[in-house]
């Protein structure tokens, strides 16, 4: 069989057309961090006004997830990331033509509306194309992705921006997006049935579910305890990782260590480097080792340490602060193995609605912290602004990572009442 008609080999490039989609998504999510001195000055705003821009992305993003994953299970993968595309790039559009605050928010609402359905419909498209061993690997694999684009809203993004300005920067990844769509319109298709494919050895059948079968999972889903377990472990993670690395870490170090936006960028780089490296790495240990629960719980202790000592110390050497980006994002991929274990516990056909509904609880973290801790930094404004930008303390920084801290103690509370019950059910069983 050739590229196209292997359907072990053609699982890739539908993969990889949707991994250009989700690519952007992240783009988008973690561009605020390098923009945010621009978008200060455009808008006149404090930090929790520039939290609240950043976090419009999540506010819409969150409460989507469990209907991406209706959208997924129902209208199918191809429609629903198409569609998905398109909105999120008209949104990018609108953003970079925005002339006020308002614009600017109601357009990040527009691309976290689109973006919302990508990642989980991808997930559908792995749990179709993916023998059930292979999941964790591939949802590692997607989830890098997130670090891919997180890189490219560093430091590439930041000499973009010098070079082309805010707008022009903004306006050609909306175009870009515009793109991306009819290349995934054009390759994705739903199951290998649809691609005129035999199917993939070892992977469930998944048929269209009716209306009533998908509400019947939705409603399985959401009454088992498990599943906020996974998604408050992933509220607290992903909250704060996405606000650190995203948002407020190319402050930190540009402000505490005097340093330029662009070499702030190259250090919280890092941290999108850990996210490429660590959930493919911790996935396809988890697949290799059937272990999921035990991994999320040791990755949770470590995670929570990574803070702390930032929290700690406040002005660590500036290379154990790249260290210690790096080491939060890699830990993602511990957290990423909740998606696996609800699936897990639900299969494929419900794998739409039970990632869906995980992402949903994990995302809100995204919507809640940016403001949160942006509101804790204007409380140690130290009334100067630099080139419209607000400064903040040392001490108001190590406040943040103290909050970072404290989540990550909670989401370890929770991985670990989560290997409780799953070992308890297993042990039962």
């Amino acid at each position: 069989m050739n590229l196209w008609s292997d359907p072990l080999r053609r699982r890739w490039i539908v993969w990889g057309a949707l991994a250009l989609a989700f690519l952007l998504v992240n783009v988008h999510r973690l561009s605020t961090a390098v923009l945010s001195e621009d978008l200060m000055r455009a808008f006149d705003t404090t930090g929790a006004a520039l939290g609240t821009l950043h976090s419009a992305f999540f506010y819409i993003y969150a409460p989507m997830q469990v209907l991406a994953g209706v959208f997924a299970d129902r209208l199918g993968i191809r429609r629903t990331a198409t569609i998905g595309t398109v909105v999120m790039s008209v949104g990018g559009l609108a953003f970079g033509l925005a002339n006020s605050y308002l614009v600017a928010f109601l357009a990040r609402v527009a691309i976290g509306l689109g973006a919302s359905v990508i990642f989980i419909a991808t997930l559908r498209f792995c749990a179709n194309w993916y023998r059930p061993d292979e999941f964790a690997t591939m949802s590692g694999l997607t989830i890098a992705i997130a670090g891919v684009g997180g890189i490219l809203a560093t430091t590439p993004l930041a000499i973009v921006v010098s070079t082309l300005g805010l707008r022009w920067s903004l306006l050609g990844i909306g175009v870009l997006g515009l793109v991306v769509a009819v290349v995934v319109w054009l390759l994705a298709r739903d199951t290998p049935a649809d691609a005129g494919l035999p199917s993939v050895e070892n992977v469930p059948s998944t048929p269209t579910l009716s209306l009533g079968e998908v509400g019947a999972n939705v409603r399985t889903v959401m009454a088992e305890r498990e599943t906020w377990l996974a998604g408050l472990a992933l509220f607290t993670s992903t909250g704060i990782n996405i606000t650190v690395i995203g948002l407020w870490g190319i402050p930190y170090v540009a402000q505490v260590y005097e340093r330029s936006v662009t070499a702030a960028s190259t250090l919280t780089l890092l941290g999108s480097v850990g996210l490429v490296v660590g959930p493919p790495v911790v996935g396809r240990l988890s697949d290799r080792l059937e272990r999921r629960t035990e991994l999320m719980v040791v990755g949770a202790g470590l995670y929570t340490a990574t803070f702390a000592v930032l929290a700690v110390t406040g002005q660590p050497p500036l290379p154990v602060v790249g260290v210690l980006f790096f080491v939060a994002s890699f830990l993602a991929g511990a957290y990423a193995l909740g998606y696996a274990v609800i699936k897990d516990r639900h299969g494929s056909a419900a794998s739409g609605v039970a990632t869906g509904a995980v992402n949903a609880v994990g995302f809100a973290g995204a919507a809640v912290f940016p403001t949160i801790m942006g509101a804790i930094l204007d409380a140690y404004w130290t009334n100067e602004t630099v080139a419209g930008a607000r400064v903040y303390t040392t001490f108001g920084y190590r406040v943040m990572f103290g909050l970072a801290a404290a989540g990550g103690l909670v989401s370890l509370c929770c991985v670990a009442y989560l290997h409780y019950r799953t070992t308890d059910a297993t042990t039962d069983d």
